[in-house]
């Protein structure tokens, strides 16, 4: 009974002093290396607890005042806090491409200016900022030249948004109905004759202003403009990390895609060339 007394209290004994250990650490670590680290850790978490706690306004105040300081990297934090709750706007896409500019980040401001300008496609500062990001990139990419009226129909529907084609196509539909009563009620022949021929024009303006409000939309709900945001990648011959590889592309290039097949994409570049790339190294607009 006493040596089963003696083995118990030496079990026990064992026990405590396996607790009373300090956690094991990895090898070159001090103690005071440790307590740093959980103290830093502990600190981050506390800033993103008090961020996610700041309205939207007062991020939005924090980045502009941390661009104001020329604290570039502070600015892109609270811009993209702003995005990570879901909110968008021309404004915060283009205040957040200057500080990604400002940053050096060719790619993540190409992306930017572009999707602030799919939202404002009539603001020229963005138009300017854009081309000077995309001056910056190492590829020089000769373009293919377009037929001179589609590009002009094309900068045309590009000039403004499909919120406002589609309000100019309702007040060409709300014109040609009033144009169509002139012409039934009226009994004079002048008064006839102008809502005859207004019609007419209402129509064929609310016909094409509803195109370009179409295309606008089809454009934004596809996405097939992207951008690389690798330093550089290789373009494939084929969705297959062993095809040939056919060219090279460097961060901030803008392409459009043709094709996805699980995580490749085939893509198609200004002058027309042609391949695949693997999703990770571009992002879509």
């Amino acid at each position: 009974m006493k040596s089963i007394i003696t083995y118990l209290f030496i079990a026990l004994s064992t026990v405590a002093a396996a607790a009373a250990q300090p956690a094991p650490q990895k090898a070159g670590e001090t103690p005071e290396a440790t307590a740093a680290a959980v103290t830093g850790a502990a600190s981050e978490t506390a800033t993103e607890e008090k961020e996610r706690q700041l309205s939207d306004e007062e991020l939005w105040n924090m980045g502009n005042d941390a661009y104001s300081d020329k604290r570039y990297s502070d600015a892109v934090k609270y811009y993209n806090g702003i995005i990570e709750r879901g909110l968008y706007s021309a404004k915060l896409y283009y205040n957040l491409a200057n500080a990604y500019f400002k940053c050096g980040e060719t790619g993540p401001a190409i992306l930017y200016y572009n999707r602030a300008l799919r939202m404002s496609p009539a603001s020229d500062d963005i138009r300017y900022n854009l081309e000077m990001a995309e001056a910056m990139t190492k590829d020089k990419i000769a373009v293919v030249p377009e037929f001179f009226l589609k590009r002009w129909v094309r900068q045309l529907r590009n000039s403004m948004s499909c919120t406002a084609w589609s309000a100019i196509s309702l007040a060409a539909f709300a014109a040609a109905l009033a144009m169509l009563l002139m012409f039934l009620l009226s009994e004079r022949l002048s008064i006839r004759k102008t809502g005859f021929y207004g019609t007419i024009v209402a129509m064929l303006l609310f016909a094409a202003t509803t195109a370009f409000a179409l295309a606008e939309r089809r454009d934004m709900l596809a996405r097939k403009d992207a951008v690389v945001m690798s330093s550089a990648i290789s373009v494939k011959s084929s969705p297959d990390r062993s095809a040939t590889d056919l060219f090279v592309l460097h961060e901030g290039t803008k392409v459009r895609i043709v094709t996805e097949i699980d995580d490749w994409y085939e893509i198609v570049i200004a002058d027309g060339k042609k391949g695949w790339t693997e999703g990770r190294n571009i992002e879509k607009i």
